[in-house]
């Protein structure tokens, strides 16, 4: 079971990250997720003096040079979809990445959950939907209404995919070096791509890299510590299950917002906390 704990470390890393970003938010969108990657790089590069390195099994390059730009492409969507979109219609549809990782765990590496398994993840999709969903005045269903209203619904819909696949694109990549090498390796290389597209899109707004120190920093360590302890847990179990379990950081950021950000709409919300921790139930005990 330390692929759960792990994969609970790495939910809360992400959240935390989020709220360091938050505090930053008025910052450029690409400049803010150049942070993300940039900041981290320094951490995780660090893990290659205190690690052995491995043998990189035949086919290693091959998965990096299209895990890359798939993921680099999944998150210039993702600022596309926010920067077009209110966030309330589009974050839920990030939950979709488990169900996404269904199919493309099976095509990629032959994995499936078990029936329970299934209904556990199902649950937890649910869960992070309203977890994510601020506001039922215009009823639940009104994202889904919204996919072809606007452009960003669709936009992040192609990101939850994405990252169905990168996801288990970096699982080969783990088990073809190891995680810890892995992560030393992928973040500073797709920092290098990001700061090449902001250096095009936002190149003049670069400078507010070093405008809040503090927080890029605190945001750069938490990202690490995420894709650290992403890749720890994810060679452990199936890509579903693990990524399930990755997508309660929604839980740690709904109780962020309370106490930090002082947010609304708490109570609706206990309800998607408590349907994704008994869909965690269900894939952790059975």
């Amino acid at each position: 079971m330390l692929w759960v704990l792990y994969s609970l470390l790495s939910a809360f890393s992400w959240a935390t990250a989020d709220v360091f970003t938050k505090k930053i938010s008025e910052a450029d969108d690409y400049i803010l997720m150049l942070a993300r990657f940039l900041y981290a790089a320094p951490f995780v590069l660090l893990l290659l003096f205190f690690i052995a390195i491995p043998t990189l099994e035949s086919g290693f390059w091959l998965a990096l040079s299209f895990a890359i730009p798939v993921e680099v492409l999944a998150w210039v969507f993702y600022i596309k979809a926010i920067r077009i979109s209110p966030l309330s219609l589009v974050v839920p549809f990030l939950s979709l990445t488990p169900v996404f990782l269904i199919l493309t765990s099976f095509v990629m590496l032959g994995e499936l959950p078990t029936i329970i398994g299934f209904f556990g993840i199902l649950l937890v999709v649910i869960g992070a939907y309203i977890l994510n969903f601020k506001s039922f005045s215009k009823g639940i269903l009104e994202p889904f209404k919204s996919i072809l209203k606007k452009k960003g619904c669709v936009y992040m819909i192609i990101v939850a995919f994405l990252f169905s696949i990168t996801s288990n694109l970096g699982k080969i990549l783990v088990q073809k070096s190891s995680p810890l090498f892995f992560s030393a390796i992928y973040t500073p290389l797709i920092a290098i791509l990001f700061l090449i597209i902001a250096f095009f899109t936002s190149r003049k707004k670069i400078v507010q890299l070093k405008s809040d120190f503090r927080n890029s920093f605190l945001i750069g360590l938490f990202f690490g510590l995420m894709m650290i302890f992403h890749n720890l847990a994810i060679r452990l179990v199936i890509v579903p299950y693990m990524i399930s379990i990755k997508r309660t950081s929604s839980i740690f950021s709904v109780l962020y917002g309370y106490f930090l950000f002082k947010e609304k709409n708490i109570r609706e919300r206990l309800i998607g906390t408590l349907i994704m921790l008994i869909g965690a139930a269900l894939i952790i005990l059975f």
